[in-house]
């Protein structure tokens, strides 16, 4: 079920105080609020990634590889290559410039 259609029925439910579907209201909620924990535990890993990795990342390019090593003992703990990755392609590729190649390296903006 999507989540707009969940936020539908919830707001049904609550329009026209239909008592006996409290109840499901309540686990509808529920089920719409299940990953918001998880999410922000992870958004909070990778902002405190960020500054650490912002520090490090220079104007002279570096590939994924180098980065981490010379930042994995400052990174928060469970913040792995792969996730350094991740950020660094996906979540703040608009602060950082890729230089693609056989192997592509990263610098700041």
């Amino acid at each position: 079920m999507k989540k707009a259609t969940i936020n539908t029925i919830v707001n049904y439910i609550n329009d026209n105080a239909v008592e006996a579907l409290y109840e499901v209201r309540d686990e509808l909620t529920a089920e719409l609020n299940k990953g918001a924990e998880a999410k922000a535990q992870s958004d909070a890993l990778y902002e405190a990634a960020k500054a650490v990795v912002m520090a490090e990342l220079g104007n002279t390019p570096v590939t994924i590889g180098e980065l981490y090593e010379a930042v994995e003992a400052d990174l928060p703990e469970g913040f792995t290559k792969g996730k350094l990755q991740y950020a660094v392609t996906r979540l703040w590729k608009d602060e950082i410039v890729r230089t693609e190649g056989k192997v592509n390296t990263y610098a700041k903006a």
